[in-house]
């Protein structure tokens, strides 16, 4: 390439052809007037001749210096709109959006959308991520609405998909010798006082005749049944299975709060013969504690809870139960024992698509738990914000704001519900470890705790952050402005959003942890 003043035009293709240079390409440019001579051509020729998909990032580093670049400039920004504003590219059936496409959206639009958000370049990469939902929402039909166009069904489906995942169902058949303890640990797993109107009835006698259902007072989806008591002169074992419907269990829990017993293993032989899963817990060691203590000069309760366990195992390995898993549990101290050890267990051999289900209707039994809701809760943020972005997309004054605050309280009311701040699941946790409310919600420090969730209640919380209200003001103002003015309005409801959702979720789960150490504290003081 030759640079020179206009004056100085020289054909240099002889002398590059004597040097041996075949076929040599010589464009004439002026550096102080680029828009004359041939860098138009030189342009036409890298365009042509790069790899197709680095010719964006030549395209939007060059000069506007003629209205043909501008144009070209113009089409490409159309392209990427179509991917944040509802018109995905034009995509083969096989081909799924990837990450480089990401990278690929103009660097001009990242830089403007740093200045009004205050991100660096890296940041902004988590904003695009909508553009790409499909790479990493591994289902079909969402990815098959984005790649044709629709963005309507793709927000349908993503609404859809939350829908399900909140009212999966998940049925566990609780059983065992009559007066195990089973009624007990229904209400303890459901976090219910056994004196609550909602609690299985208990007793020394066998209180349970017939097969029980308990929903969760917060997740209705997951059901405990109280199943009645397996060896009973009215229920004998070879009949149990068929009488509770074993088809509807996802799995079983078999209680003794003895030793495990002919029936309980016959029990579990014919689940295993029916391909469902069963687990085996050894309920009110407590007593057990107590009682060795007792009795004991050199008391050691991790060793009592250890010759428990295998005297448990060695009679079940007896019966010909292989590699049985027996858990120790106080139906009254969840927290304490192995019911950890069984939730990791039940969550590891669960199907997926169940797991979080059995995980928000725990009880907040310890930190760890709490955390994994929080993790669970984080994880779902990237589709409401994706349905945001979408809404944003639609330049009508007020929209994007209605449904972001119409989604944002749905999900913060999500967040309560799963980490037991609402009303209800306060008080039954005040009943239920006799620590009183007003103790319980002393520790609460977020305003989203306490207070009736509604739009004009997140909307005040939104604008209280200048950095959000900044935000949400250029998203209405940008929306109004033809395609770079609505792609730029999706991306920054995007991340209002996602910024909201990540907020509240974080100040929730801080309460949670705030609440369960009060309880704990509250219940071991008490003993």
């Amino acid at each position: 390439m030759w640079s020179s003043n206009d004056d100085d035009v020289i054909s240099w293709d002889t002398d590059l052809l004597k040097e041996g240079v075949q076929a040599p390409q010589v464009f004439l440019v002026s550096n102080f007037e680029l828009r004359r001579n041939n860098v138009h051509h030189l342009h036409v020729t890298l365009e042509r001749e790069l790899p197709e998909h680095k010719r964006d990032a030549l395209l939007f580093s060059l000069a506007n210096m003629s209205l043909e670049i501008i144009e070209k400039k113009k089409e490409a920004f159309k392209l990427k709109s179509g991917l944040g504003c509802g018109a995905a590219p034009s995509l083969k059936p096989e081909r799924i959006v990837s990450h480089w496409e990401i990278a690929s959206v103009n660097t001009s639009l990242a830089y403007y959308c740093s200045s009004l958000t205050g991100a660096s370049d890296s940041s902004m990469s988590s904003v695009y991520a909508y553009v790409i939902m499909a790479d990493f929402l591994d289902i079909k039909e969402i990815k098959e609405a984005l790649q044709n166009n629709n963005q309507a069904l793709a927000v349908d489906k993503i609404k859809k998909l939350l829908k399900k995942a909140a009212n999966t169902p998940l049925n566990i058949g609780i059983t065992g010798e009559s007066g195990s303890g089973k009624s007990s640990f229904v209400n303890a797993f459901r976090g219910v006082d056994h004196r609550d109107d909602q609690a299985a009835p208990t007793g020394v006698v066998e209180t349970t005749t017939e097969v029980r259902a308990y929903p969760h007072p917060s997740y209705p989806n997951v059901t405990l049944w109280d199943l009645p008591g397996i060896g009973t002169t009215r229920f004998p074992a070879d009949q149990y299975l068929k009488h509770v419907g074993f088809e509807r269990f996802d799995f079983f829990i078999i209680i003794s709060d003895t030793r495990f017993r002919e029936n309980d293993v016959k029990l579990a032989k014919e689940i295993q013969k029916m391909g469902k899963k069963f687990y085996f817990v050894r309920s009110k060691v407590d007593n057990d504690l107590q009682n060795a203590q007792r009795s004991q000069r050199n008391f050691d309760a991790e060793q009592t809870l250890a010759l428990i366990r295998e005297n448990c195992k060695e009679g079940l390995l007896k019966e010909g139960v292989q590699a049985p898993q027996v858990f120790l549990l106080s139906n009254f101290e969840l927290q304490r024992h192995d019911f950890h050890c069984l939730h990791a267990t039940l969550e590891r051999e669960l199907p997926e698509h169940k797991r979080d289900a059995l995980l928000f209707a725990m009880p907040n039994m310890s930190l760890e738990i709490i955390e994994k809701k929080k993790e669970a809760f984080k994880s779902k943020i990237p589709y409401y914000a994706f349905v945001s972005a979408a809404c944003a997309a639609v330049p009508l004054p007020g929209l994007s704001v209605a449904v972001d605050g119409a989604l944002i309280v749905g999900v913060v009311q999500q967040y309560k519900t799963g980490f037991a701040l609402d009303g209800p699941s306060l008080q039954r946790l005040a009943d239920s470890t006799g620590v009183p409310l007003e103790d319980l919600t002393s520790v609460v420090r977020s305003p989203l705790s306490l207070n009736t969730i509604n739009e004009t209640f997140i909307l005040k919380l939104l604008l209280q952050s200048a950095a959000v209200a900044g935000l949400m003001l250029a998203e209405e103002g940008l929306k109004f402005i033809p395609l770079f003015g609505t792609l730029v309005a999706s991306t920054l409801s995007y991340k209002v959003t996602e910024k909201a959702l990540l907020d509240f979720l974080h100040m929730l789960a801080e309460d949670a942890q705030n609440v369960f150490k009060r309880a704990l504290r509250g219940m071991n003081s008490s003993v």
